[in-house]
């Protein structure tokens, strides 16, 4: 509680420019990340049944697979997008890009609303499906750089921890948004119409969201924050030769140190409710509801964990997480197979916990691990690799080990691989934190 406090106190004093730049890269990352779940949620309860029907009557777990799958088809172009965002914010800046990879993304969030089903275009439709994926893909991969590296670089030395997980917990906001959404969706209409027109809903409302999320970013002044990144922009994308010669450990540390959080989170996000209602038989509107709540927790830990790695350290939190992570991997699924909705919470909440503590020191961290010369695209190249190590293909991986082993546990034993792989990693780091960040 007194962290938490002293938290909310610290941001109470930044300065007004301070506080513009977080709240717009806050909002812009929720706003992302609301459009990127709401397919991963979505992937997991109708898109198989809507867009690979012939697949989805003759074999609904490999259909069910398949529709994993295109969630991970997005994440193999997070790099292409991390070095495009990186060379156009050099000469259009980091705000402008931050704006565009946003409108990208809700746009292609919105043309899936639209899109026709395979009863009705056949196979054009998964194939619009995956081209709208890929943009998805490619916009996320610009977003993460800038909006870490707008918090962390002009943070104070003693709260760059506090300062990089404000666009962090855009992951649990969004998460919470997404899966909010589809709960009151699926409380207020039959199964029937939900998986007739239903679904289409929340891709639409990514407009709203848009607009409000353009309005805030552009509304952020070219304060001497601003124009501090303006005149280090020339050394804050290098050429991809100079990162590789210099810096190749710290871009494979950055992808190792990812994977375990990307893919626990992206179970959360995209298999847990999949799980408990087609397997478990457990009612989608209680489980999105206990998933949604699960969430806060996800939000308050990452946000809290960026705060104690100015404490503690970045390294030691880390660890802590994964530890975490890795010890109660397993014994969780056993909670969920009770079919029960208060433990199906309790185990998602504590594995929260450790997603936090994994999450929120992030952003500092990468940040300290690079010099100034490569240090855009560093974090936003060894992020995007990161993510497609660990949690690409995450729940497809999870619903072939139940296909294949009909037990939840061995998905447990997957994610604490995982989290010990990541573990090692993140061990080999020096501690970084106060390190010049100038140099």
């Amino acid at each position: 509680m007194t962290s938490a406090v002293s938290a909310r106190d610290s941001t109470a004093r930044m300065p007004a420019e301070e506080r513009r730049v977080l709240a717009s890269t806050l909002v812009g990352t929720s706003i992302e990340w609301y459009d990127f779940f709401i397919y991963a949620q979505a992937a997991g309860l109708v898109l198989a049944p809507l867009f690979l029907a012939p697949i989805a009557e003759e074999s609904p777990g490999f259909a069910q697979i398949l529709s994993f799958a295109t969630i991970g088809i997005s994440f193999l172009f997070r790099p292409l997008g991390a070095i495009v965002a990186g060379h156009l914010g050099d000469k259009l800046g980091r705000k402008k890009m931050l704006v565009f990879t946003l409108v990208m993304m809700g746009l292609s969030t919105s043309l899936i609303g639209l899109l026709p089903t395979y009863a009705a275009i056949g196979v054009a439709a998964p194939i619009l499906l995956i081209v709208l994926r890929i943009l998805q893909g490619f916009s996320a991969g610009g977003e993460w750089g800038g909006a870490a590296l707008m918090a962390v670089e002009h943070a104070p030395t003693t709260r760059r921890g506090l300062f990089g997980a404000f666009p962090q917990i855009g992951v649990p906001i969004g998460m919470i948004l997404a899966t909010a959404t589809l709960w009151v969706l699926t409380s207020s209409m039959s199964p029937e119409a939900f998986l007739e027109w239903g679904w289409r809903i929340p891709f639409l409302m990514s407009i709203v969201l848009i607009a409000v999320g353009y309005v805030i970013r552009r509304a952020v002044d070219e304060s001497p924050v601003f124009e501090d990144l303006r005149r280090r922009r020339q050394e804050a994308s290098a050429p991809l030769g100079l990162l590789f010669r210099k810096n190749s450990k710290q871009v494979v540390l950055t992808a190792l140190i990812f994977i375990g959080n990307n893919a626990a989170g992206y179970l959360l996000i995209a298999f847990f409710a999949t799980y408990a209602v087609t397997a478990l038989g457990m009612e989608r509107p209680p489980v999105l509801l206990a998933t949604t709540l699960a969430s806060f927790g996800w939000l308050i830990f990452t946000l809290w964990g960026g705060h104690l790695s100015d404490r503690l350290g970045r390294v030691r939190t880390f660890q802590i997480g994964y530890i975490a992570l890795a010890v109660w991997a397993v014994p969780m699924w056993f909670l969920i197979d009770t079919a029960n909705i208060l433990w199906y919470f309790v185990a998602l909440f504590v594995m929260t916990f450790a997603l936090g503590l994994s999450y929120g020191p992030q952003a500092a961290l990468y940040a300290e691990m690079f010099p100034a010369s490569v240090r855009y695209s560093g974090v936003s190249i060894g992020y995007a690799l990161g993510a497609i190590l660990g949690g690409a293909f995450a729940p497809m991986i999870a619903e072939a080990l139940m296909n294949q082993f009909q037990a939840a546990w061995t998905i447990g034993v997957y994610i604490a691989v995982a989290a010990l792989i990541s573990l090692i990693a993140v061990s080999i780091v020096k501690e970084p934190k106060g390190v010049d960040l100038h140099a």
